[in-house]
Protein backbone atom coordinates (compact mmCIF):
# COMPACT_ATOMS: atom_id res chain seq x y z
CA UNK A 1 0.00 0.00 0.00
CA UNK A 2 1.18 3.52 -0.82
CA UNK A 3 0.20 6.70 0.97
CA UNK A 4 0.91 9.96 -0.85
CA UNK A 5 1.21 12.92 1.49
CA UNK A 6 0.29 16.49 0.66
CA UNK A 7 3.18 18.79 -0.33
CA UNK A 8 2.45 21.11 2.59
CA UNK A 9 2.58 18.36 5.22
CA UNK A 10 4.72 19.39 8.19
CA UNK A 11 7.41 17.08 9.52
CA UNK A 12 5.90 16.73 12.99
CA UNK A 13 2.63 15.56 11.44
CA UNK A 14 4.49 13.14 9.18
CA UNK A 15 6.40 11.71 12.15
CA UNK A 16 3.17 11.23 14.11
CA UNK A 17 1.51 9.56 11.12
CA UNK A 18 4.44 7.18 10.63
CA UNK A 19 4.46 6.38 14.35
CA UNK A 20 0.79 5.44 14.18
CA UNK A 21 1.45 3.08 11.26
CA UNK A 22 4.44 1.44 12.95
CA UNK A 23 2.33 0.87 16.05
CA UNK A 24 0.12 -1.33 13.87
CA UNK A 25 3.07 -3.58 13.04
CA UNK A 26 3.72 -2.21 9.55
CA UNK A 27 7.10 -1.67 7.95
CA UNK A 28 7.60 1.85 6.59
CA UNK A 29 9.47 2.95 3.49
CA UNK A 30 9.63 6.73 3.14
CA UNK A 31 10.47 8.33 -0.20
CA UNK A 32 10.73 12.07 -0.69
CA UNK A 33 10.22 13.28 -4.24
CA UNK A 34 10.20 16.74 -5.77
CA UNK A 35 6.56 17.44 -5.03
CA UNK A 36 5.35 14.74 -2.65
CA UNK A 37 6.40 12.49 0.19
CA UNK A 38 5.40 8.87 -0.36
CA UNK A 39 4.98 6.40 2.49
CA UNK A 40 5.18 2.75 1.46
CA UNK A 41 3.54 0.28 3.84
CA UNK A 42 5.08 -3.18 4.00
CA UNK A 43 3.43 -6.08 5.81
CA UNK A 44 -0.15 -7.22 6.33
CA UNK A 45 -1.95 -4.26 4.78
CA UNK A 46 -5.17 -6.18 4.08
CA UNK A 47 -6.57 -5.12 7.45
CA UNK A 48 -5.80 -1.42 6.85
CA UNK A 49 -8.83 0.68 5.94
CA UNK A 50 -7.98 3.00 3.05
CA UNK A 51 -10.74 5.47 3.87
CA UNK A 52 -9.43 5.83 7.42
CA UNK A 53 -6.00 6.76 6.08
CA UNK A 54 -7.50 9.22 3.61
CA UNK A 55 -9.21 10.98 6.51
CA UNK A 56 -5.85 12.25 7.83
CA UNK A 57 -5.40 15.90 6.93
CA UNK A 58 -1.87 15.34 5.55
CA UNK A 59 -2.89 12.48 3.23
CA UNK A 60 -3.42 13.23 -0.44
CA UNK A 61 -4.08 9.71 -1.78
CA UNK A 62 -3.94 6.02 -0.86
CA UNK A 63 -3.24 3.23 -3.36
CA UNK A 64 -2.76 -0.53 -3.12
CA UNK A 65 0.22 -2.09 -4.91
CA UNK A 66 -0.71 -5.34 -6.62
CA UNK A 67 2.81 -6.50 -7.51
CA UNK A 68 4.37 -8.83 -4.90
CA UNK A 69 7.59 -6.79 -4.84
CA UNK A 70 7.02 -3.65 -2.84
CA UNK A 71 10.28 -1.95 -1.94
CA UNK A 72 11.77 -2.57 -5.40
CA UNK A 73 8.65 -1.13 -7.02
CA UNK A 74 8.85 2.30 -8.64
CA UNK A 75 5.45 3.11 -7.14
CA UNK A 76 7.14 3.04 -3.71
CA UNK A 77 10.09 5.12 -4.91
CA UNK A 78 9.28 7.24 -8.00
CA UNK A 79 12.76 8.75 -8.27
CA UNK A 80 15.62 6.68 -9.68
CA UNK A 81 17.90 5.22 -7.04
CA UNK A 82 21.51 6.28 -7.46
CA UNK A 83 24.06 4.11 -5.68
CA UNK A 84 27.37 5.59 -4.55
CA UNK A 85 30.26 3.14 -4.69
CA UNK A 86 33.57 3.57 -2.90
CA UNK A 87 35.80 6.61 -3.11
CA UNK A 88 37.74 6.11 -6.34
CA UNK A 89 40.78 8.23 -5.39
CA UNK A 90 41.67 10.63 -2.56
CA UNK A 91 39.78 13.85 -3.12
CA UNK A 92 37.45 12.29 -5.70
CA UNK A 93 33.72 11.70 -5.48
CA UNK A 94 32.40 8.14 -5.19
CA UNK A 95 31.43 6.38 -8.42
CA UNK A 96 27.67 6.67 -8.93
CA UNK A 97 25.59 3.99 -10.63
CA UNK A 98 22.31 5.30 -12.02
CA UNK A 99 21.00 8.81 -12.38
CA UNK A 100 22.05 9.54 -15.94
CA UNK A 101 25.41 7.82 -16.33
CA UNK A 102 26.39 4.57 -18.03
CA UNK A 103 29.11 3.26 -15.73
CA UNK A 104 31.74 0.95 -17.17
CA UNK A 105 32.81 -2.06 -15.09
CA UNK A 106 35.63 -4.20 -16.46
CA UNK A 107 38.19 -6.80 -15.50
CA UNK A 108 39.03 -10.49 -15.79
CA UNK A 109 36.48 -13.23 -15.28
CA UNK A 110 38.89 -14.89 -12.88
CA UNK A 111 41.90 -13.52 -11.04
CA UNK A 112 44.90 -15.59 -12.07
CA UNK A 113 47.90 -13.67 -10.74
CA UNK A 114 48.80 -10.30 -9.27
CA UNK A 115 50.67 -9.30 -12.43
CA UNK A 116 47.73 -10.25 -14.66
CA UNK A 117 45.18 -8.39 -12.56
CA UNK A 118 47.30 -5.28 -12.03
CA UNK A 119 48.02 -4.92 -15.74
CA UNK A 120 44.35 -5.29 -16.68
CA UNK A 121 43.22 -2.92 -13.92
CA UNK A 122 45.54 -0.16 -15.08
CA UNK A 123 44.53 -0.67 -18.72
CA UNK A 124 40.77 -0.58 -18.15
CA UNK A 125 41.05 2.47 -15.90
CA UNK A 126 42.99 4.32 -18.58
CA UNK A 127 40.24 3.40 -21.08
CA UNK A 128 37.41 4.77 -18.91
CA UNK A 129 36.32 1.96 -16.59
CA UNK A 130 35.11 3.28 -13.24
CA UNK A 131 34.90 -0.04 -11.37
CA UNK A 132 37.16 -3.12 -11.47
CA UNK A 133 35.63 -6.58 -11.59
CA UNK A 134 37.48 -9.81 -10.85
CA UNK A 135 36.48 -13.27 -9.69
CA UNK A 136 38.23 -14.69 -6.62
CA UNK A 137 35.64 -17.40 -5.96
CA UNK A 138 34.25 -18.88 -9.17
CA UNK A 139 31.17 -21.10 -9.55
CA UNK A 140 31.82 -23.57 -12.36
CA UNK A 141 29.61 -26.16 -13.99
CA UNK A 142 32.36 -28.78 -13.81
CA UNK A 143 34.02 -29.60 -10.47
CA UNK A 144 37.28 -30.05 -12.40
CA UNK A 145 37.35 -26.52 -13.83
CA UNK A 146 39.43 -23.71 -12.31
CA UNK A 147 37.38 -22.25 -9.46
CA UNK A 148 39.46 -19.21 -8.62
CA UNK A 149 42.25 -18.46 -6.16
CA UNK A 150 39.85 -17.84 -3.29
CA UNK A 151 41.16 -15.73 -0.43
CA UNK A 152 44.47 -15.19 -2.19
CA UNK A 153 42.66 -13.84 -5.26
CA UNK A 154 40.62 -11.54 -3.07
CA UNK A 155 43.81 -10.12 -1.57
CA UNK A 156 45.13 -9.48 -5.09
CA UNK A 157 41.90 -7.69 -6.01
CA UNK A 158 42.18 -5.41 -2.99
CA UNK A 159 45.83 -4.71 -3.85
CA UNK A 160 44.74 -3.67 -7.36
CA UNK A 161 42.09 -1.45 -5.78
CA UNK A 162 44.73 0.27 -3.67
CA UNK A 163 47.04 0.72 -6.64
CA UNK A 164 44.49 2.11 -9.10
CA UNK A 165 41.91 3.70 -6.81
CA UNK A 166 39.14 1.78 -8.59
CA UNK A 167 36.29 0.40 -6.46
CA UNK A 168 35.97 -3.37 -6.87
CA UNK A 169 33.18 -5.89 -7.37
CA UNK A 170 33.52 -9.63 -6.88
CA UNK A 171 31.21 -12.58 -6.36
CA UNK A 172 30.14 -13.97 -3.01
CA UNK A 173 29.20 -17.64 -3.17
CA UNK A 174 28.49 -18.56 0.44
CA UNK A 175 27.58 -16.91 3.74
CA UNK A 176 30.81 -18.31 5.24
CA UNK A 177 32.85 -16.07 2.89
CA UNK A 178 31.14 -12.83 3.92
CA UNK A 179 33.67 -11.91 6.60
CA UNK A 180 36.37 -11.78 3.90
CA UNK A 181 34.48 -9.09 1.95
CA UNK A 182 34.86 -6.18 4.39
CA UNK A 183 36.93 -4.10 1.94
CA UNK A 184 35.03 -5.10 -1.21
CA UNK A 185 32.95 -2.21 -2.56
CA UNK A 186 30.20 -4.18 -4.33
CA UNK A 187 29.20 -7.75 -3.52
CA UNK A 188 28.03 -9.70 -6.55
CA UNK A 189 25.38 -12.39 -6.21
CA UNK A 190 25.76 -14.56 -9.28
CA UNK A 191 23.09 -16.01 -11.53
CA UNK A 192 23.26 -19.42 -9.87
CA UNK A 193 22.61 -17.86 -6.46
CA UNK A 194 19.85 -15.46 -7.48
CA UNK A 195 17.31 -17.53 -5.55
CA UNK A 196 19.57 -18.60 -2.72
CA UNK A 197 17.25 -16.90 -0.26
CA UNK A 198 19.36 -17.49 2.84
CA UNK A 199 22.29 -15.79 1.11
CA UNK A 200 20.07 -12.93 -0.07
CA UNK A 201 18.81 -12.32 3.46
CA UNK A 202 22.37 -12.39 4.78
CA UNK A 203 23.63 -9.71 2.37
CA UNK A 204 20.47 -7.79 3.18
CA UNK A 205 21.97 -7.34 6.62
CA UNK A 206 25.00 -5.45 5.34
CA UNK A 207 25.05 -1.97 3.85
CA UNK A 208 27.30 -2.63 0.87
CA UNK A 209 25.84 -2.31 -2.63
CA UNK A 210 24.72 -5.68 -3.98
CA UNK A 211 24.98 -6.50 -7.69
CA UNK A 212 22.25 -9.07 -8.30
CA UNK A 213 22.51 -11.08 -11.50
CA UNK A 214 19.45 -12.53 -13.18
CA UNK A 215 19.26 -16.33 -13.07
CA UNK A 216 19.79 -18.40 -16.20
CA UNK A 217 16.11 -19.34 -16.39
CA UNK A 218 14.51 -16.65 -14.24
CA UNK A 219 11.86 -14.15 -15.20
CA UNK A 220 12.36 -10.43 -14.60
CA UNK A 221 9.69 -10.57 -11.91
CA UNK A 222 11.62 -13.33 -10.13
CA UNK A 223 14.68 -11.09 -10.34
CA UNK A 224 12.72 -8.29 -8.67
CA UNK A 225 11.48 -10.67 -5.99
CA UNK A 226 15.08 -11.64 -5.22
CA UNK A 227 15.93 -7.95 -4.97
CA UNK A 228 12.98 -7.64 -2.59
CA UNK A 229 14.54 -10.26 -0.30
CA UNK A 230 17.67 -8.14 0.03
CA UNK A 231 15.77 -4.90 0.50
CA UNK A 232 13.27 -6.36 2.98
CA UNK A 233 16.25 -7.48 5.10
CA UNK A 234 17.43 -3.87 5.32
CA UNK A 235 19.76 -3.23 2.37
CA UNK A 236 18.26 -0.96 -0.29
CA UNK A 237 21.48 -0.64 -2.30
CA UNK A 238 20.69 -3.18 -5.01
CA UNK A 239 21.92 -3.10 -8.61
CA UNK A 240 20.05 -5.34 -11.06
CA UNK A 241 22.09 -7.11 -13.74
CA UNK A 242 20.75 -8.62 -16.97
CA UNK A 243 23.30 -11.21 -18.11
CA UNK A 244 21.38 -13.30 -20.60
CA UNK A 245 19.00 -16.20 -20.15
CA UNK A 246 19.03 -19.75 -21.45
CA UNK A 247 17.06 -20.36 -24.64
CA UNK A 248 16.77 -23.05 -27.31
CA UNK A 249 19.37 -21.41 -29.58
CA UNK A 250 22.99 -22.52 -29.29
CA UNK A 251 24.90 -20.02 -31.42
CA UNK A 252 25.51 -17.98 -28.26
CA UNK A 253 26.11 -18.99 -24.65
CA UNK A 254 22.88 -17.28 -23.56
CA UNK A 255 20.34 -14.88 -25.07
CA UNK A 256 20.58 -11.24 -24.01
CA UNK A 257 17.11 -10.02 -23.07
CA UNK A 258 17.38 -6.40 -24.18
CA UNK A 259 13.67 -5.87 -23.56
CA UNK A 260 14.26 -6.52 -19.85
CA UNK A 261 16.12 -3.22 -19.58
CA UNK A 262 13.25 -0.80 -20.33
CA UNK A 263 10.82 -3.04 -18.43
CA UNK A 264 12.96 -3.00 -15.29
CA UNK A 265 13.56 0.75 -15.63
CA UNK A 266 9.80 1.30 -15.79
CA UNK A 267 8.83 -1.20 -13.09
CA UNK A 268 11.61 -0.48 -10.60
CA UNK A 269 13.67 2.45 -9.36
CA UNK A 270 16.82 0.33 -9.00
CA UNK A 271 19.73 0.82 -11.41
CA UNK A 272 20.06 -1.76 -14.20
CA UNK A 273 23.37 -2.85 -15.71
CA UNK A 274 24.11 -5.39 -18.44
CA UNK A 275 26.80 -8.07 -18.72
CA UNK A 276 27.16 -8.70 -22.48
CA UNK A 277 30.13 -11.05 -22.00
CA UNK A 278 28.11 -13.79 -20.29
CA UNK A 279 25.11 -13.06 -22.49
CA UNK A 280 26.80 -14.12 -25.70
CA UNK A 281 29.93 -16.01 -24.68
CA UNK A 282 31.94 -14.83 -27.70
CA UNK A 283 34.06 -11.70 -27.63
CA UNK A 284 33.26 -10.44 -31.13
CA UNK A 285 29.59 -10.01 -30.18
CA UNK A 286 30.25 -8.09 -26.96
CA UNK A 287 30.55 -4.60 -28.55
CA UNK A 288 27.25 -4.92 -30.43
CA UNK A 289 25.36 -6.08 -27.33
CA UNK A 290 26.97 -3.40 -25.18
CA UNK A 291 25.87 -0.71 -27.62
CA UNK A 292 22.34 -2.14 -27.67
CA UNK A 293 22.24 -2.11 -23.87
CA UNK A 294 23.31 1.54 -23.62
CA UNK A 295 20.80 2.50 -26.31
CA UNK A 296 18.07 0.68 -24.34
CA UNK A 297 18.84 2.74 -21.23
CA UNK A 298 21.18 0.55 -19.16
CA UNK A 299 22.87 2.32 -16.25
CA UNK A 300 26.10 0.43 -16.79
CA UNK A 301 27.99 -2.22 -18.73
CA UNK A 302 30.11 -4.96 -17.15
CA UNK A 303 32.54 -6.63 -19.54
CA UNK A 304 35.27 -9.20 -19.14
CA UNK A 305 38.76 -8.11 -20.15
CA UNK A 306 41.86 -10.31 -20.28
CA UNK A 307 45.38 -9.46 -21.46
CA UNK A 308 45.77 -12.88 -23.09
CA UNK A 309 42.32 -14.41 -23.70
CA UNK A 310 43.69 -17.48 -25.50
CA UNK A 311 45.45 -18.55 -22.29
CA UNK A 312 42.75 -17.51 -19.82
CA UNK A 313 41.86 -20.05 -17.15
CA UNK A 314 38.19 -19.06 -17.32
CA UNK A 315 35.93 -17.73 -20.13
CA UNK A 316 38.72 -16.51 -22.39
CA UNK A 317 36.52 -16.87 -25.47
CA UNK A 318 34.21 -14.10 -24.24
CA UNK A 319 36.89 -11.73 -22.97
CA UNK A 320 37.97 -8.55 -24.74
CA UNK A 321 41.60 -7.53 -24.89
CA UNK A 322 42.52 -4.21 -23.23
CA UNK A 323 42.78 -2.57 -26.68
CA UNK A 324 39.37 -3.89 -27.70
CA UNK A 325 37.89 -2.60 -24.44
CA UNK A 326 39.42 0.85 -24.99
CA UNK A 327 37.86 0.98 -28.46
CA UNK A 328 34.48 -0.11 -27.10
CA UNK A 329 34.60 2.43 -24.26
CA UNK A 330 35.14 5.26 -26.75
CA UNK A 331 32.17 4.10 -28.84
CA UNK A 332 29.91 3.73 -25.81
CA UNK A 333 30.79 7.25 -24.69
CA UNK A 334 29.46 8.56 -28.01
CA UNK A 335 26.30 6.44 -27.71
CA UNK A 336 25.64 7.74 -24.19
CA UNK A 337 26.29 11.34 -25.24
CA UNK A 338 23.43 11.15 -27.74
CA UNK A 339 21.05 10.90 -24.77
CA UNK A 340 22.95 13.43 -22.69
CA UNK A 341 24.53 10.75 -20.54
CA UNK A 342 28.13 10.17 -19.56
CA UNK A 343 30.29 7.08 -19.19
Amino acid sequence: MIVVLKPAAEQRDIDAFIGMLKAQGLGIHESRGVGHTIIGLVGDTARINEDSLRAYHIVDNVMRVQAPYKMANRAFHPEDTVIAVGTAEPGCEPVRIGGGSATLIAGPCSIESEEQLTGIAQAVKAAGARILRGGAFKPRTSPYSFQGLGKQGLEMLLAAKKLTGLPVVTELMAVSQLELFDDVDIIQIGARNMQNFDLLKEVGGCKKPILLKRGLASTVKELLMSAEYIMAAGNENVILCERGIRSFDQYTRNTLDVSAIPFLKKESHLPVIVDPSHACGVSWMVPALAKAAVAAGADGIMTEVHNNPECALCDGEQSLTPDEFAELAAVLARYAAVEGRSI
